[in-house]
């Protein structure tokens, strides 16, 4: 629990010092559900909602602190929008599991179009952010399993957008990145920006 402990006030702090930073909430939204603070967290994925409606991982996490305060009928709303916003951006796994959700609440599976199939080109990757083709990084930008997943994940255009973002969060919450807690913050900002959540999860990778 003192590790929860310690995420959650990590993030608090975060969403008090950059009160528009939708990733903020997200983060501050899941360490408080991991804390069995329900009502808290409900209010933190909601307010990231708000901010980025687009955030389909969001969904999912309110819609079980929903639950969790007998809530049914906001969870119902609530991950019906979400398989919606899942599908529309390709977010596979999110969708997956609300999908199951719905059914175990005795709700039918959403019907979607069949997608179609991307076709990856040489010196090229499937993009999980864009949900597109784009250009192969030429080398893992990290010499780790985090720098492994981006690279084979990431396309190059995002990338470099990602290093934007990734600067705008140092800026706007003010990382010292010679502090390993602050380094864990950016991680979090740039696994949640590339849309890398489920890979990261996958390989067991703590951020």
């Amino acid at each position: 629990m003192s590790d929860v402990n310690a995420r959650i006030e990590q993030f608090r702090r975060a969403t008090q010092q950059n009160p528009t930073d939708p990733l903020a909430f997200f983060s501050l939204g899941r360490a408080l559900l991991d804390g069995g603070m329900h009502a808290d967290a409900v209010l933190a994925l909601q307010r990231s909602l708000a901010m980025d409606a687009k955030l389909s991982r969001a969904y999912q996490l309110l819609a079980r602190a929903q639950l969790s305060l007998d809530r049914k009928s906001e969870a119902l709303d609530t991950l019906r929008q979400g398989t919606l916003i899942a599908h529309q951006r390709g977010d596979l796994m999110p969708k997956n599991e609300m999908i199951a959700m719905l059914i175990e609440l005795g709700e039918p599976a959403p019907e979607f179009g069949t997608p179609q199939t991307a076709v990856v080109g040489e010196g090229q990757v499937f993009d999980l952010r864009t949900q597109r083709p784009g250009t192969r990084l030429p080398r893992q930008p990290f010499k780790n399993a985090l720098g492994k997943i981006i690279f084979e994940n990431v396309s190059a255009e995002s990338w470099k957008e990602a290093i934007a973002h990734g600067t705008k969060v140092i800026n706007e919450l003010r990382l010292p990145l010679n502090d390993p807690s602050a380094q864990k913050v950016w991680d979090q900002h740039i696994v949640e920006f590339l849309n890398l959540r489920e890979k990261v999860d996958e390989a067991g990778i703590k951020i």
